[in-house]
């Protein structure tokens, strides 16, 4: 049995593959400085060595997961089996950003900043292996099977969309002999755009597979589902995440950092040079004509039960309530809570890192990003967190840095890039990529100037 809802949106991300966690990594803690170490912690901008430094494009796409791995994702056969294999929890984060067009000026301590930015993310989290494999295949090759669901988890399908313009300020607050302390902030005017949420909390239930006639029964869970603009009615359609701000200011989020540099005997140019930041401090509220929210009660008995078969044909949220709202169904899902509008809470994280001047050519920093909000809350966007030592090599304009990184959702990864004059790509994920043995796959790359 072929159910799309299930498990449509977690082939698109796997199949998608253009689109890893932590953005940038190694430029963002590049000893050139500007608006791009700025993202990653307001305070690096008075470490910025121009006077202006202007944006023209930067992206970054990142996919991980927990179950395919690139070769997998290669091959591209039998993914619904292979994504819902072992009993670990089954888990995708999908994470692109662009940031558009900016500008930093550095006025003697103070330095400011505009930036533009679009987010997309997309998550399945924390999704029952046993679930979705009975679903998507009716316990493999059983024609007459019953698999029993026992999970505390809150298991999630959510995409979120929305574009912000970013303002920031920066001032060194101490510059004495060799010690430098900076502070920062940002404040963030959000846009949101599209919201989308299906969860299912602490379900409990069998599912009965009688020849392929797919039933839920002696089940209880809280269920959620949520959606606003085009996500609620057609995720597939790509073309529509151009609306980034579509909905106007619904929402503001804040950055907070510091930094301190240790620096060489008689010159600016550091020997250790280290920060600490919060960012996504914060949410937004969605108010788009086509919100919904609605909070649902499941209580299924052991006759009648629920039909699944009738989601098989379902490839949006929309279609999904409207099945609900059936008067077979109704009985199953009492309505608790429903509401035209809603907020959602940015993934805050703390960012901090640490970058050490080896030899005159040679750097590493070590990063941590770290999350601070629960994956398991219906109303929150999320991320992963992600430890990494990036060494690095530094010649004039050149700059070509080695990310190796421990994710939470992909496990070990290693990449390569690379940076001249105004220019950078690179990937955190590439070298493992190449062998065939990453479950995470990732590219950046922008162009910029400062004078």
């Amino acid at each position: 049995m072929k159910n799309r809802f299930i498990l449509h949106l977690a082939l698109i991300l796997s199949i998608s593959v253009a689109f890893s966690q932590e953005h940038f990594s190694g430029i963002t803690t590049s000893s050139r400085g500007g608006l791009l170490n700025g993202y990653y912690n307001p305070a690096e901008l008075s470490n910025m060595n121009m006077k202006f430094d202007v944006n023209l494009f930067n992206t970054s796409i990142n996919f991980s997961n927990n179950k395919l791995t690139f070769n997998d994702l290669l091959d591209s056969e039998n993914l619904e089996n292979k994504f819902f294999s072992g009993t670990e929890a089954a888990n995708v984060r999908l994470d692109a950003l662009i940031l558009g067009p900016g500008v930093a000026f550095k006025n003697g301590n103070w330095t400011y900043a505009v930036s533009t930015l679009a987010n997309i993310k997309a998550n399945i989290i924390n999704v029952d292996t046993q679930l979705g494999d009975a679903i998507q295949n009716g316990s493999l090759s059983n024609f007459i099977s019953q698999t029993t669901i026992s999970s505390i988890d809150n298991q999630r399908i959510n995409a979120a969309t929305w574009g912000e313009i970013d303002l920031s300020i920066s001032r060194k607050l101490i510059d004495i002999a060799r010690h430098q302390i900076n502070a920062g902030a940002t404040i963030k005017l959000l846009f949101p755009s599209a919201y989308a949420n299906f969860s299912a909390s602490n379900l409990q239930g069998t599912i009965r597979n009688n020849l392929g006639d797919i039933e839920l029964a002696n089940a209880s869970a809280q269920i959620n589902l949520a959606y606003s603009g085009f996500l609620g009615n057609d995720f597939n359609n790509t073309s529509n995440y151009a609306n980034f701000f579509k909905q106007g200011i619904n929402g503001v989020a804040f950055d907070i950092g510091g930094t301190y540099r240790f620096k060489e005997a008689n010159s600016n140019k550091y020997i250790v040079s280290a920060g600490l930041a919060v960012k996504n401090i914060g949410g937004m509220s969605y108010k788009d004509d086509s919100n919904t929210s609605i909070d649902y009660n499941l209580n299924v008995g052991n006759f009648p039960t629920l039909d699944l078969n009738q989601f098989e044909s379902a490839s949006s949220l929309s279609e999904i309530e409207e099945i609900l709202s059936q008067p077979q169904n109704a009985q199953f899902f009492q309505k608790t809570k429903t509401s035209a509008s809603f907020k959602v809470k940015l993934p805050t994280t703390i960012n901090a890192y640490a970058d050490f001047k080896l030899t005159s050519k040679f750097y590493a920093t070590a990063t941590i990003n770290q999350k601070v909000t629960d994956d398991s809350e219906s109303d929150v966007t999320t991320t992963q967190n992600t430890y990494s030592i990036i060494p690095r090599f530094v010649y004039r304009q050149l700059e070509i840095f080695a990310p190796q990184a421990s994710n939470e959702i992909s496990g070990f990864t290693s990449g390569l890039g690379f940076k001249i004059y105004g220019f950078y790509i690179g990937s955190s994920s590439i070298v493992t990529a190449a062998l065939n043995n990453s479950k995470q796959a990732d590219i950046y790359l922008g162009l910029r100037f400062g004078i």
